[in-house]
């Protein structure tokens, strides 16, 4: 072969090889914006759940979104009533699970949250706990009386689920008055976990299951605690949403088969009836 012919077939050859990686590149940047495109229509929804919930929602998280991958989920955890009011000042919340029924009346009175939308979801029992090993040997919320206890754990009266409940039984035991300047007082019920946990406080007030998401060996649970009014936590969809569809297919799953596995194994009963 000449030169000349051998000088045609290497430019030839080199056409053909920049072709190729033109193609390769063109169909990677594709991709790329078709991946880019996905994300940009994903959906996002914001659930404002009780603290309590927070491992089980995150299981929950990871789940959902499996089956539908065009949604995604953003998890805020807090006590009740922050959430409900961040919810009245106007964020933009699409979900609200609250361990307890009064901050999910006081949205639905307000027009807040879709009736239609809301269900029980889960329910857990008070229970009262203490440092491993419960060296003042307390067997029953009468022994927070002692002069040996100095430290309560309890989260906020008012805004905490925990916290109102506590204090209610505290009121009707007749022991509220004896106990209040013993109080160390968190925003959430996972606070009060804490502070038991680390020695930090003799005795403090948990749901059951908070109990499970304790450092090991490090708590002990004395006694339940009895309540007047059930304790039940319920889910809606927020009226201001703008992704009402959405939001209840979360809503949805919550309450299904998953959803209630899920809630099981964490240690929360299922209400008999939505």
């Amino acid at each position: 072969m000449d030169k000349k012919n051998q000088t045609l077939l290497t430019v030839a050859i080199a056409i053909v090889i920049i072709v190729a990686l033109a193609a390769i590149f063109m169909g990677s940047d594709d991709e790329s914006l078709q991946d880019q495109q996905q994300t940009a229509q994903n959906t996002s929804i914001t659930v404002s759940a009780s603290a309590v919930m927070t491992e089980a929602f995150i299981d929950m998280e990871k789940e959902f979104e499996a089956d539908n991958s065009e949604i995604d989920l953003i998890m805020n955890f807090g006590n009740a009533g922050s959430l409900r009011m961040q919810i009245e000042g106007g964020a933009p919340i699409d979900v609200f699970a609250p361990a307890d029924v009064i901050h999910m009346d006081m949205l639905a009175s307000k027009g807040l949250v879709y009736n239609d939308s809301r269900k029980n979801f889960a329910g857990s029992t008070l229970v009262m706990i203490v440092p491993k090993g419960n060296v003042f040997n307390l067997t029953r919320i009468e022994d927070l009386s002692k002069p040996e206890v100095k430290k309560i754990a309890l989260s906020d009266t008012e805004a905490s689920t925990v916290g109102r409940y506590t204090k209610q039984s505290l009121i009707e035991e007749g022991l509220w008055n004896s106990v209040q300047n013993k109080l160390l007082t968190g925003d959430t019920v996972k606070n009060s976990l804490v502070y038991v946990e680390r020695g930090e406080a003799d005795a403090g007030f948990v749901f059951m299951t908070d109990v499970s998401s304790a450092q090991p060996d490090t708590i002990e649970v004395v006694t339940s605690v009895p309540v007047s009014t059930p304790i039940i936590y319920p889910i809606a969809v927020v009226s201001a949403t703008q992704h009402a569809e959405e939001s209840q297919l979360f809503v949805d799953f919550v309450t299904g088969e998953k959803g209630k596995s899920i809630l099981e194994q964490y240690g929360f009963s299922i209400p008999q009836t939505g």
